[in-house]
C-alpha cells in the first residue's frame, strides 16, 4: 500500500532531499544538488515564499520512501499570466505508475484546495530554479543547473494525459573554435556604431553594481518567455550572493552602453559536474575542496545565462558577448561548451543554430493539463 504524507520537520526534509541521490546513485549522468542549497530553497529561508506557497510530500510503501514531490503556487506568476496554476517540482519516484499518480494526486488536491484550475511542471519557485524534463537523449550529459530524469518519467506523464506546454533545446559546441575574422570586424563596427563596450574589471567587488543590473536585465529580456515573472529585489540579492562570489571574471561578459547601462550579458561557469558528484550533496568535510579545485582547473564550461534587453535585440549584441566568451575559452584552452536549456524559437537559439558549430544535445519540456 502506498501512503503519501506531508514533510514535517528537519528529519523528513532530510529524507526528501536525499531521496533522488539514492534513487539515481548508479546513474553516471545524475548530478546531486548540494544539500545546503536545497534547504535554502525548500524552507522559509527562500525569499520566493513571500509570493509563493508550497507543500512537500513523501510517498512510502512498507516503510520505505518511494517518491517525493513539491506542490507550489506562485501567486506572482499566476497574476502576471492571468491563470490559476499549481506547479509540481522536486518530483522523483521509482518506476511505478501507482507511486507517480499518488504523488500527483496530492499536488492536484493541494491546487484545488487553493482554487487552482490547472497543473504544470516540472518547475521550481522561479526560472532560476531547475525546471523541465528531458524528452529525448536521456543519457546525455547533465549539468548542475538542470534536472535529471529517466525515460519512464515521460512515459508516465504522457500516460496520465498531460500535454507539452513548452519545449527547450540544449546544445554542445566547440568552445575554442576560431572566431571568424568577419564576426570580429562586424562586432567592432556594432560597438562603434552604438557606443558599446565590454566591461573589464580587476577586482570582483567591481562586478557587484553590474550584477544588480544583470538580474534586472534578465527581468527585462526574459519578460516574454514562457511562465517567466520578474525577480524581486530580495530574490536578486540572494542570487548575487549565490553566483558572483565564485565566477571566473573572464567568463562574465557584460556589454554596456555609453552611460554604463547593461544592455547584454553572458555568464558561464566551469564544469562542476565531477566536483558535485564527489561532494555527494555535502560541502563538508571535502565537498568544498572538490568544487574549489574544479573552479581552478577545467576544460569545459556551462553557458549559464545570456540575454539582451528588448530594445537592443536584433542589433548584433548577442554576437559581441559570444565572441568575447569564445576568446576567453581559447585563452583557457577550454574545448567544449554546453548551453543551458533555451526555449525553442528564441533569439539565442537562432544564433547558435546559424552562426556557430553547435550539436543538439537534448530537448526538454514542461507538461500540464486542466484540473
Amino acid at each position: 500500500m502506498i501512503t503519501v504524507r506531508p514533510v514535517k520537520g528537519r528529519r523528513d526534509l532530510k529524507k526528501f532531499i536525499a531521496f533522488p541521490n539514492k534513487l539515481f546513485k548508479d546513474v553516471p549522468t545524475y548530478i546531486p544538488a548540494l544539500n545546503f542549497d536545497e534547504v535554502n530553497l525548500l524552507t522559509d529561508k527562500n525569499p520566493s515564499l513571500e509570493h509563493c506557497s508550497r507543500e512537500l510530500y513523501l510517498a512510502e510503501r512498507d516503510g520505505k520512501i518511494v517518491g517525493r514531490v513539491a506542490a507550489i503556487i506562485n501567486r506572482s506568476i499566476n497574476d502576471h499570466w492571468n491563470k490559476k496554476a499549481v506547479r509540481f517540482g522536486w518530483f522523483d519516484f521509482i518506476e511505478d505508475y501507482d507511486v507517480f499518480t499518488a504523488l500527483l494526486d496530492k499536488v492536484i488536491e493541494y491546487g484545488k484546495a487553493n482554487g487552482m484550475t490547472e497543473i504544470e511542471g516540472p518547475f521550481g519557485f522561479t526560472d532560476m530554479d531547475k525546471e523541465c524534463w528531458v524528452i529525448d537523449n536521456f543519457d546525455a550529459r547533465q549539468n548542475i543547473s538542470t534536472l535529471y530524469n529517466p525515460e519512464y518519467y515521460i512515459r508516465f506523464i504522457e500516460r496520465a494525459g498531460y500535454e507539452i506546454k513548452c519545449k527547450w533545446q540544449q546544445y554542445s559546441m566547440p568552445a575554442n573554435q576560431p572566431v571568424p575574422d568577419k564576426v570580429g570586424r562586424l562586432n567592432k563596427l556594432i560597438m562603434e556604431k552604438y557606443h558599446l563596450r565590454l566591461v573589464r574589471v580587476k577586482h570582483r567587488k567591481e562586478l557587484i553594481p553590474y550584477a544588480w543590473q544583470f538580474f534586472h536585465a534578465i527581468n527585462e529580456s526574459f519578460a516574454d518567455l514562457y511562465d517567466f515573472v520578474p525577480m524581486t529585489e530580495k530574490e536578486i540579492e540572494v542570487y548575487i550572493k549565490e553566483y558572483f562570489p565564485f565566477v571566473n571574471m573572464d567568463f562574465v561578459q557584460f556589454v554596456v552602453d555609453e552611460n554604463d547601462k547593461l544592455v547584454g550579458f553572458g555568464l558561464s561557469i566551469p564544469d562542476l559536474n565531477g566536483a558535485y558528484k564527489k561532494a555527494k550533496g555535502h560541502l563538508f568535510p571535502f565537498g568544498w575542496y572538490h568544487i574549489l579545485k574544479a573552479f581552478r582547473h577545467f576544460d569545459t564550461i556551462d553557458l549559464l545565462l545570456n540575454g539582451v534587453l528588448p530594445e537592443w535585440q536584433k542589433r548584433g549584441v548577442h554576437s559581441i558577448y559570444y565572441c568575447d566568451m569564445n576568446e576567453a575559452a581559447i585563452r583557457y584552452d577550454v574545448h567544449t561548451a554546453y548551453t543551458n536549456p533555451q526555449i525553442i524559437g528564441n533569439e539565442a537559439v537562432k544564433i547558435w543554430e546559424t552562426q556557430y558549430n553547435t550539436t543538439p544535445l537534448m530537448q526538454r519540456a514542461v507538461f500540464g493539463k486542466s484540473l
